[in-house]
């Protein structure tokens, strides 16, 4: 009998069967072109079986979660998960691709069937789903039609262009909606942070347009006065905007003063040693040995360091925690964040971490331990208690802790720790800052 998977590893070998063509001519090329053409058409046409598939699988589980006599709240649980692992993303981009599955299927067909035929990629799709959204089934299949039933509409139209035609169409038919979607789109204003390259984060705010508009004029007002006087520290205009932006924030007088906590994970050697391995800040990623020198030796040098020590032992583990009580401590809560890195454990899912999880739930008899603890985001600590989903803990050869999730299909996903800073094999020193011989002294106290 043949299976999907080995139905679609058979068109994947056949598809990379033929070696690269060396030709260098313009015949060539045209191939070339034309076979990049016809591979992003499949890529929308397989967005588009996607979609559909999704949604006969949520309807599939509710039908059977109902059969059951289960809730109509529950009977939809987990089945975002269930499409985010089968296509390795992370839960909060599972949600979105099943409601887009089914507004697509439900009440855009001729988007839908823009994506089957090659002409409209995923991306491209779920513009025109969020631009209308709001808008009664009526009119929405009407903006559907405008759009996407004549293939020459949008032949030659680019993203933004595409986004903005989406936007007009849909004020046009019921600009009460786009009025209670800005509504909406208030309440949804929150503050973020996401890790950048070397040892940087990227700071967000989404506000109303007005209040943006009138933080970055503040901002750049407050820029403009000090490079026009001259800034005596030979600051470029985005810098001061930056740098004053932490100040008013923190209420500090110099950015670099901000005596906030930050849990840094570091090895011996790094911090001591002279050592390269990168340290962790959890949720935010590697940053390089000597920054976190850096970083350390000035907090120590304007009062601001705090100590957090998590040993590990030769293979890399950190030392477990346990406890008798049902919740966890505060401190077996603090090491679980920092053995999973402040990121949920869920396969794919980058969701900070709001629960401390029981593996095998304390109702089952599951005890409060390191070993049966995990650290996820909310979304996925409900979804695992969805019928039919199962989680172990398992021994695993790298000697981390190592989390299996079988899905309601049977599927297995594994989930393994990430590596920590290891401990120093061998001593090697060298000179140290009057900041880093201070927190010497400190940790000798």
């Amino acid at each position: 009998m043949t299976t999907p998977s080995s139905t679609i590893d058979d068109f994947r070998r056949h598809l990379l069967a033929n070696d690269r063509d060396v030709d260098r001519t313009l015949e060539a090329d045209q191939r070339r072109v034309e076979t990049l053409r016809a591979l992003e058409e499949l890529k929308a046409a397989a967005c588009a079986l996607q979609a559909e598939l999704a949604v006969d699988l949520d309807a599939s589980r509710r039908s059977q979660r109902s059969a059951a006599g289960e809730r109509a709240e529950r009977q939809g649980r987990g089945v975002t998960h269930e499409v985010a692992l089968a296509r390795r993303e992370s839960p909060h981009r599972g949600q979105v691709l099943l409601g887009m599955a089914k507004d697509l299927v439900a009440e855009l067909p001729h988007t839908l069937a823009a994506m089957r035929e090659g002409r409209l990629s995923e991306y491209r799709a779920q513009l025109i789903v969020t631009e209308t959204s709001g808008l009664a089934s009526d009119l929405r299949s009407a903006v559907d039609e405008q759009l996407c039933a004549d293939p020459r509409t949008l032949d030659g139209v680019g993203t933004r262009r595409l986004a903005g035609m989406a936007r007009r169409a849909a004020q046009q038919l019921d600009p009460a909606a786009a009025v209670r979607r800005n509504r909406r789109a208030v309440g949804d204003r929150h503050v973020s942070t996401r890790p950048a390259p070397d040892g940087m984060v990227y700071f967000s705010a989404l506000v109303p347009l007005v209040q943006g508009v009138a933080m970055y004029a503040a901002l750049k007002k407050a820029a403009d006065q000090v490079v026009g006087a001259g800034d005596p520290l030979g600051r470029t205009r985005s810098q001061v905007m930056a740098d004053v932006l932490v100040e008013r924030v923190t209420g500090q007088t110099a950015a670099d003063d901000v005596a906030v906590q930050v849990d840094l994970v570091l090895s011996d050697t790094t911090l001591l040693g002279g050592g390269t391995d990168p340290a962790l800040v959890p949720g935010h990623g590697d940053i390089p040995a000597e920054i976190a020198r850096h970083l350390v030796a000035h907090a120590v040098d304007v009062g601001a360091a705090w100590v957090r020590r998590f040993y590990a032992d030769p293979s890399g583990r950190l030392v477990a925690m346990a406890t008798n009580q049902r919740l966890t401590t505060d401190g077996l809560s603090t090491f679980l964040r920092i053995r999973d890195q402040g990121i949920c454990r869920t396969p794919w899912c980058d969701a900070p971490i709001r629960h401390d999880d029981h593996v095998r739930s304390a109702a089952a008899g599951g005890p409060t331990t390191e070993a049966n603890t995990q650290g996820l985001c909310e979304a996925c600590d409900y979804a695992k208690q969805a019928t039919g989903w199962q989680q172990v803990v398992v021994d695993d050869p790298s000697g981390r802790h190592r989390v299996d999730t079988v899905t309601p299909t049977g599927h297995r996903h594994v989930s393994i720790a990430p590596s920590p800073p290891r401990p120093a094999r061998a001593s090697t020193t060298t000179a140290a800052s009057a900041g880093e011989q201070r927190f010497r002294a400190a940790l000798a106290a």
